[in-house]
């Protein structure tokens, strides 16, 4: 007959699966994401990360998902496809539970192959590029409008104004390939076309030449699809070269980032934002968003990229509260698919089990001498 004491063993030894398996349950959700975090990039990378990082943390000091913490790892690929690519390889090695918040359209597209092929989600990237939303793919979800959404309300802003004679100044890559086909398919709607194309190498400031190609043929506005120090290098140049046209950007090139590297001379730049405004008085998402931030970092000023990994962040975290039990990446898909509670200063966010593009919101700001963003 067994004795007291080899009893209490037994059962000891009859309940380490269960606790071992809870233990299991409940290691952290890890999301994987590659971004600049040095190099002429870095502040998209580095404020994105801040934006996520601020709801992030804000969770887990609240107990995280059901007592999982929600954890992000982040590595630097300097806004080069290779080291994204090496980056994410990583990630998928280490079976990270979801990749999220990659910053641009080379980047993205060299890590979307390695998500697919693995069955891992692919969620928020900052990028607008069709290629990466067509075809359509059940592992990919965006929080952001295309640029598509973006030229055609800079085009339609510019010609309403009876401003024709429009350029390009473009990244000479997938990014700025796409922005070039969205001004081109907006210019085409009103019977034009560009007046003249000019590009800059990514992670170049050389604008020399785009300045000679441009300036001369007196555009009455260019439209700029670049990160923002080559577009801050090339409105200096083209100022210098007497330009005194208008300057438009897309929004991935960092509205806070473009206006510091600009200071006084940002005066008149206009932007395309597909954010919720992140500034002044604010209700709701915003509200709780400019709360978390200082929680975080009490020196850190509202933006429109740290806003979008913050709603990036918050959208991931609300899909896998929605699950019960130990998350899956398919339970994930169907949560999100699911969403559609998002409302804040005309940013709408709703997706569906076909609609994987969850807004189309876009609006202009213009910046300031003082660096400062107007509606």
């Amino acid at each position: 007959m067994l004795n007291r004491r080899q009893v209490q063993l037994a059962l000891a030894g009859l309940a380490l699966p269960a606790t071992a398996a809870r233990a299991q349950d409940r290691k952290p959700i890890v999301l994987g994401q590659s971004v600049p975090l040095t190099g002429p990039a870095a502040q998209l990378g580095l404020q994105m990360q801040l934006g996520a990082k601020a709801y992030l943390d804000a969770v887990n000091a609240a107990g995280g998902v059901g007592a999982v913490p929600v954890v992000l790892k982040t590595l630097d690929d300097g806004y080069e496809p290779a080291r994204c690519k090496a980056n994410t390889e990583k990630f998928i090695q280490e079976d990270v539970f979801a990749l999220f918040g990659y910053i641009g359209t080379p980047t993205s597209l060299a890590a979307l192959p390695l998500a697919t092929a693995a069955k891992v989600p692919f969620i928020a990237p900052l990028t607008g590029a069709e290629a990466l939303r067509e075809p359509f793919n059940h592992l990919v979800f965006h929080i952001r409008a295309s640029y598509y959404d973006e030229t055609e309300l800079i085009v339609k802003q510019l010609t309403q104004l009876d401003l024709k004679k429009i350029a390009v100044f473009h990244q000479n890559d997938a990014y700025g390939q796409a922005g070039l086909k969205g001004v081109q398919h907006a210019l085409e709607k009103r019977g034009l076309q560009p007046l003249a194309v000019a590009t800059v190498e990514r992670n170049s400031v050389d604008v020399a030449a785009a300045v000679k190609a441009l300036v001369p043929v007196q555009p009455e506005a260019i439209v700029q699809v670049s990160a923002y120090k080559s577009c801050a290098a090339f409105i200096r140049e083209a100022r210098k070269a007497g330009y005194g046209g208008q300057f438009h950007n897309v929004s991935f090139v960092g509205t806070q980032a473009l206006a510091d590297e600009l200071g006084k001379d940002a005066a008149g730049v206009v932007i395309s934002q597909v954010m919720p405004s992140p500034f002044g008085t604010a209700v709701g998402l915003v509200n709780d968003y400019q709360l978390a931030l200082k929680r975080l970092d009490p020196k850190a000023e509202p933006n429109y990229t740290s806003i979008e990994g913050y709603i990036a962040a918050r959208v991931i975290v609300d899909g896998l509260r929605r699950l019960g039990g130990r998350p899956t990446r398919d339970g994930l898909i169907a949560a999100l698919e699911g969403l559609s509670g998002y409302d804040a200063r005309g940013y709408q966010l709703r997706f569906g089990p076909n609609k994987h593009v969850g807004s189309s919101f876009a609006e202009l700001t213009l910046l300031t001498a003082d660096g400062k963003v107007r509606r």
